[in-house]
């Protein structure tokens, strides 16, 4: 409990003092890669204060100038800053529209290009992948927790279709990303955090044009997340990690 106090402490302070940096920078200069850059160093000194450390697999792997979609899995409160860091360039995410009403933050969210979501709408749910679809056509990344929600089990949920879709229309190649040992840190159900490793994989990115469908693209990036996995959390027997370049769009075939 007191290291999860102390983050939110520590996310507190920084928050204004990046503010008070990063927004006269934004507007003098007409670039946001300031103020995203202070957000991120934030986000990433509040997880270290407690104890959590970070293992990262694969940054080598793919170019770090082309743009992409990141699709990650999602099972703790932990995994947006510690992933969103490390991800090279600066990436768009998609969050609940309510964060947007928060002081500081929604505004430095608006002027990141982040994309407001509201789970319980249907038709707000297809207008988000619109506006994230322009996101991509900027030249951003846009990263997507494509279960939609934490899992309570560390195992996968279903996938939403949307984030297929997305990576179909626009044609950007998609980098799964495995985050695993946060589900150990800070479950789900729990608020206090527990001093322990993270690994996040960037696996190899794959391209749509590839599969025969938004089907096949959703089950090939499951199994490659589910891939990295700790043994006891994997659902599926399929391919590796390493096996995703040479198979490339025959999943489905």
């Amino acid at each position: 409990m007191i290291r999860t106090i102390v983050m939110l402490i520590c996310w507190a302070l920084a928050a204004p003092v990046a503010a008070l940096i990063g927004f006269p920078a934004t507007f003098i200069m007409g670039d946001v890669r300031v103020l995203y850059r202070l957000f991120m160093w934030g986000a990433w000194a509040g997880v270290w204060i407690t104890g959590v450390r970070v293992q990262t697999i694969g940054l080598d792997q793919f170019d770090h100038a082309r743009s992409y979609i990141f699709m990650t899995n999602h099972a703790s409160n932990l995994d947006p800053p510690i992933q969103i860091p490390l991800i090279p360039r600066r990436t768009s995410v998609m969050v609940k529209k309510e964060l947007f009403k928060v002081p500081i933050l929604g505004r430095a969210m608006r002027l990141g290009s982040l994309v407001p979501v509201d789970r319980g709408n249907r038709d707000a749910g297809i207008e988000a992948v619109r506006a994230a679809k322009a996101v991509v056509e900027k030249g951003l990344n846009m990263t997507i927790y494509v279960e939609g929600k934490r899992s309570f089990d560390g195992k996968l949920l279903p996938f939403k279709k949307g984030p297929f879709y997305l990576a179909v229309e626009c044609g950007v190649p998609v980098i799964p990303v495995t985050i695993a040992g946060t589900h150990y840190s800070m479950p789900k159900a729990r608020f206090s955090i527990k001093p322990g490793m993270v690994k996040v994989i960037f696996h190899p990115p794959i391209e749509p044009k590839d599969f025969v469908s938004r089907e096949c693209l959703m089950e090939k990036v499951r199994t490659i997340i589910d891939s990295g996995l700790p043994e006891e959390y994997r659902q599926t027997t399929g391919i590796s990690a390493g096996d995703n370049k040479a198979q490339g769009g025959t999943a489905c075939a």
